[in-house]
């Protein structure tokens, strides 16, 4: 499954040539660090990790087999890396109590988020996912902005099908339960109300 480009360089760390690795680093890199941010909301942190990851895949890369893409093997540590550096600091973690959607709630949201440009409503919806649990806004991460396929978050998170199902729509639910507490004041922030 992984790419013919991405294996040969695979095959060449693997068969000694370690500066071959150099490829598979620039090629995702900002993958990585992407993810790690996401979840850490930190740099530092992020780089820390970034750097931790790549470690790893490299130590272990004799043990990828190809069954599913590197990208999402790679994926797979740096979440696991990452979910191992918050452990460690916990001061990162955040508690929200889920409040019920209703449909009247969702299409008043979108509504508001039509009537903002598409680049201040990037904008909100970042400051608006870091308010997320670190899973929560990771999973959310990798489904929308990642794109990958429940099968490939399942790869990556160990969760069951029906346990990640669970958490992607909870998530959904509290990113637009903070959505809707966040946009009015960005509204009145940037717009005025009169």
């Amino acid at each position: 499954m992984t790419t013919t480009k991405d294996q040969l360089y695979i095959n060449k760390v693997i068969n000694g040539d370690a500066s071959a690795f150099a490829y598979l680093v620039d090629t995702y890199k900002n993958m990585v660090f992407s993810l790690a941010y996401k979840m850490t909301k930190n740099k530092e942190e992020a780089e820390e990790v970034s750097q931790d990851t790549f470690i790893k895949a490299f130590k272990n890369l004799s043990n990828f087999k190809g069954d599913s893409k590197f990208s999402t093997w790679l994926y797979r540590i740096c979440y696991h890396t990452t979910l191992d550096a918050i452990k460690k600091n916990k001061k990162n973690n955040y508690t929200f109590e889920i409040n019920e959607v209703t449909y009247n709630q969702i299409q008043s949201v979108e509504t508001i988020l039509q009537g903002i440009e598409r680049k201040e409503r990037s904008v909100i919806m970042d400051k608006c996912l870091m308010k997320l649990p670190d899973e929560e806004r990771s999973i959310l991460w990798m489904f929308y902005y990642d794109e990958l396929s429940l099968k490939e978050i399942i790869e990556v998170t160990n969760l069951s099908e029906a346990n990640l199902k669970v958490k992607l729509h909870r998530a959904r639910k509290k990113l637009l339960t903070i959505v809707e507490k966040n946009i009015e004041p960005e509204m009145i922030e940037n717009y005025g109300r009169k």
